[in-house]
């Protein structure tokens, strides 16, 4: 529904790179050439500046993504409303969600929703919540799922699972004879965390404020990219690290990595759901509610 030459102006926009986009919208370079090409002579301006290898929106280019986004943005909600009188979803949903989420949480859940709603399509984007949160802001995606709530004002956020966040060890680890230890103790043991930007280390950084521990205190080994490459550290090492209870279950009934307590320290968390500041609706609000219907399943 949605005019093909502005699709071509917008994933060209986007990437930067003609190449790229004729690869993602499977058709070929010269083709998305003449589209821009028609698209320009059209509005007798240039929508992209060429500097050698590069490519650059042009002042005019910037204004026409402004109007593109906002344009599939309605036909989006279009093409919903009117599906649903014949109870029919169709489309494409961007989604995007944090790290640990995409792996542990979301893809049993999207299977599901994928066998009810077969022909909406869901692509999704994996990062960090920081990331998550700047790809809603940027439009690449519609909605997001992460951890933790940050304070931007152009973002809606809807609670959507609540998680535990807890310090385990490597059962070989000299300290996974203990079943407690005390807040202060932290500041003796080598850790593991996230790295900047995760939503884990934020929420790990709030509780421990409270009880006047501040990262800067704790003796930290490394900081790793994922939770996967954490619980591989954690094996091999004497190390402890904060993580997701849903990210460990396995691990725990395998034995091979064990919970350690925190006195009077509990850590719990919520995920949100993340969409842009207004009314919500569409193949968006749809996900959200089927999401959340069917969180412990």
């Amino acid at each position: 529904m949605f005019d093909f030459r502005l699709k071509v102006f917008y994933t060209v926009a986007r990437r930067l790179n003609f190449t790229k986009a004729a690869e993602e919208l499977l058709i070929s370079q010269p083709a998305v050439t003449k589209h821009i090409k028609e698209l320009e002579s059209q509005f007798n301006l240039a929508l992209f500046d060429r500097r050698g290898n590069r490519v650059v929106l042009s002042p005019a280019g910037e204004v026409l993504l402004k109007h593109t986004e906002n344009m599939q943005e309605i036909y989006r909600q279009i093409e919903f409303d009117l599906n649903q009188f014949n109870e029919a979803f169709k489309g494409v949903l961007h989604v995007g969600s944090s790290t640990s989420i995409t792996q542990y949480i979301l893809p049993p859940l999207l299977a599901r929703f994928h066998k009810i709603h077969q022909d909406v399509k869901v692509e999704l984007l994996s990062g960090n919540s920081e990331q998550i949160e700047q790809a809603l802001l940027n439009k690449s995606i519609e909605i997001g799922v992460v951890e933790g709530k940050s304070k931007r004002r152009e973002i809606h956020y809807t609670p959507f699972l609540r998680d535990e966040i807890v310090l385990v060890c490597g059962s070989k680890n000299p300290l996974s004879s203990k079943d407690e230890i005390k807040p202060e103790n932290l500041k003796n043991i080598p850790l593991l965390f996230r790295e900047p930007g995760s939503g884990t280390l934020e929420v790990i950084a709030d509780a421990l404020k409270q009880k006047g521990i501040r990262l800067a205190d704790l003796k930290v080994e490394m900081q790793l990219g994922s939770t996967e490459a954490i619980k591989s550290y954690l094996q091999h090492s004497d190390c402890m690290a904060f993580v997701s209870l849903h990210a460990i279950l396995k691990e725990l009934k395998s034995g091979v990595l064990k919970i350690i307590e925190i006195k009077k320290l509990p850590i719990h968390r919520q995920f949100y759901f993340i969409t842009p500041q207004g009314p919500e609706g569409g193949l968006p609000l749809l996900l959200m509610n089927f999401l959340s219907r069917n969180q412990n399943l």
